[in-house]
């Protein structure tokens, strides 16, 4: 799954209007990596208004999700102008002053002056040299200063940030027309006295869950609906409805260890 966390900074991240933060990308690209599924990171460096501060800061984040190994793989890009975007029709908001010229076939990159006056280009080697050694697993703990040959401040990132983001996830229902999707290969469900064993299966492992007959069958008749071949059909509303017209309060289930593993397998909430 390749993703654009461009420059994970929160506030660029909002100027950009990307539509979420650090703390969302680590917790998605965690759910996918527990799924088996490699991530790689699209990276920016030498957006409009970015400060060198917000540079380390960035490289920081990006070096705590190596660390916690939610992200496997990266490249770091430098900013490019093109007359069209956001940023190009209205570079006012953004602080650049665009140099443009007449064009006579098509007007892509164009060349700007940042109002920050920062040299970006500066950062290229550092950045690309940290990413590739984090990408190796190693030097995680190699100060940031040590990737480059002229000074720079000390990230203002707690140096457990991610990890926290990734501990402090809540347990709160999903919205009613999130989509409930199952990626993997349906379960072995069998049947012995008045229980139902579901057994999930991936590469590597596998896990059982016991549930009572009457239970057991719905579950992986609720699976099966889910399947990606059958996708965004399921919302969370219609399996919080089934739920609780033959059962209980629906927080019962999703907090159980039921669900636990079914996610840990292959099910996805989007």
């Amino acid at each position: 799954m390749s993703g654009g966390l461009e420059v994970a900074s929160d506030r660029l991240l909002k100027l950009i209007d990307k539509g979420v933060t650090v703390e969302q990308v680590a917790r998605v690209t965690r759910n996918f990596t527990e799924c088996g599924i490699m991530v790689h990171s699209y990276l920016m460096y030498g957006y409009p208004t970015q400060t060198v501060q917000e540079t380390v800061d960035s490289l920081e984040m990006v070096r705590q999700l190596f660390e916690a190994e939610v992200i496997q793989s990266g490249f770091w890009h430098q900013f490019a102008l093109t007359a069209h975007s956001p940023v190009g029709l209205d570079p006012d908001t953004y602080g650049i002053t665009p140099h443009l010229e007449k064009i006579t076939f098509a007007n892509n990159d164009v060349q700007f002056t940042d109002s920050t006056g920062i040299d970006h280009s500066q950062f290229s080697f550092g950045l690309k040299k940290s990413l590739y050694n984090y990408m190796h697993g190693i030097c995680f703990d190699t100060p940031l200063q040590d990737w480059f040959d002229f000074d720079i401040p000390a990230p203002t990132i707690d140096s457990n940030y991610i990890a926290n983001c990734l501990d402090s996830e809540s347990s709160t229902l999903p919205r009613a027309t999130d989509k409930l999707i199952w990626i993997n290969a349906l379960p072995s469900v069998s049947q012995e006295n008045d229980f139902v064993t579901i057994t999930f299966h991936s590469k590597k492992t596998s896990d059982s869950i016991e549930l009572d007959t009457e239970l057991g069958h719905w579950f992986a008749a609720w699976l099966d609906k889910m399947h990606y071949s059958n996708a965004y059909t399921t919302t969370f509303k219609q399996f919080k409805t089934s739920f609780e017209e033959d059962y209980d309060d629906i927080e019962n289930l999703w907090n159980s260890e039921v669900i636990d593993v079914a996610r840990e397998f292959g099910l996805l909430v989007l």
